[in-house]
């Protein structure tokens, strides 16, 4: 790696083993910069990139996310479908300890085989990660007797199923809750109906039902502000929460997916109207305005969404949960690179707030 390149990745707290003429310059451990053998002397020796170095350190410290108030965490297929190097990447390269279940080998969690499921646990545990929720697809489908309003599939993570097999659905969540050791299963609200008046009271209805069911079972349900679903913005999810005041039902709070409804003020405005309780899991993610007016996904640290203010709003509410970079963004050309872009901008934002 030449030292452009090099320079280019400790600016963005991504270090990676360097080697050259069989010497291990320097490599991430996660707890700091490691260097070995007589390339240690030969950087130190170089001004120009120990200047570098002592520039990024006060940033980023070179420290793990152990340290955070939250459980900073990322959506392990945002990065590859290849759930042994994502986790790779999220536990090596991020420095996590947490990480987000959704989909693998183009499966979606739900789908895979009970071998399947144990080698998800051997990866999990040969990178010493532990899971923040079940990213569940549950009500991401039309509600009977409405319109059916089917969004694009290029990105919509939808569930496949019916209606009448959510139930189904949620029950396989629950399990697979237990079995990754965590009390949370994401859900949704159903497809986004232009005329939602009629069908609201029956869906939240639905939403305090499938809560009831997870409370019984020792689970809490996460409702996701959806910009595709009828809960999409920080306003609407306030009124979903007071309409639902199940204990056993809290939100997902998603201010990149209010934005793409075009809630572009979801922080601080949106975020101020929702019962901070309540909060039990964040999506990181951001959106702005194209060259043609168009809202559409950017990296974190660039768009509607200051991050930096939304992570000190949610230490000061002394929450604990976690944090999960859900990236969607694709200008890095490929998920992983789009993922690796956007974590940086992510944890520039939690140092900030003091909260890396």
């Amino acid at each position: 790696m030449d030292k452009a390149k090099m320079l280019m990745r400790a600016k963005l707290g991504l270090w990676e083993r360097v080697q050259k003429d069989d010497r291990v310059i320097m490599w991430n451990s996660g707890k700091g910069v490691q260097m070995q053998g007589s390339s240690r002397r030969n950087f130190l020796a170089g001004a120009g990139m120990t200047a570098a170095v002592c520039a990024v350190r006060p940033l980023f410290g070179f420290a793990a996310a152990s340290g955070s108030p939250f459980k900073v965490s990322v959506i392990s297929d945002e990065i590859s479908q290849d759930f042994d190097h994502a986790c790779s990447v999220a536990s090596k390269e991020f420095g996590l300890g947490w990480v987000e279940l959704r989909g693998m080998w183009k499966k979606s969690l739900h789908e895979l085989s009970d071998a399947e499921l144990a080698q998800v646990e051997s990866i999990l545990a040969k990178y010493s990660l532990r899971v923040t929720d079940m990213a569940s697809p549950v009500f991401k489908t039309d509600w009977p007797g409405a319109p059916k309003r089917h969004p694009d599939k290029g990105q919509d993570f939808g569930s496949n199923e019916t209606f009448k097999q959510q139930s189904e659905l949620l029950d396989k969540y629950i399990e697979l809750a237990k079995r990754f050791k965590t009390n949370k299963v994401r859900c949704f609200d159903f497809w986004r109906l232009d005329d939602i008046a009629k069908y609201r009271a029956a869906i939240n209805a639905k939403l305090s039902e499938a809560a009831t069911t997870c409370g019984k079972r020792g689970t809490l349900l996460v409702l996701e502000n959806e910009f595709e679903c009828n809960t999409a913005t920080g306003r609407e999810a306030a009124a979903t929460l007071a309409a639902v005041p199940s204990p056993y039902f809290g939100l997902n709070w998603d201010p990149g997916n209010a934005v793409m409804r075009g809630e572009l003020d979801a922080f601080p405005a949106g975020w101020n109207l929702l019962p901070k309780k309540r909060i039990l899991h964040c999506h990181v993610k951001s959106a702005m305005k194209d060259a043609s007016g168009k809202i559409v996904w950017a990296p974190v640290g660039k768009g509607y969404v200051d991050w930096t203010a939304q992570f000190k709003a949610l230490k000061q509410i002394g929450y604990h949960n976690a944090v999960s970079l859900e990236t969607h963004w694709r200008g890095g050309g490929t998920p992983e690179e789009s993922s690796r872009e956007s974590f940086a901008g992510m944890k520039k934002a939690l140092i900030a707030a003091g909260a890396w």
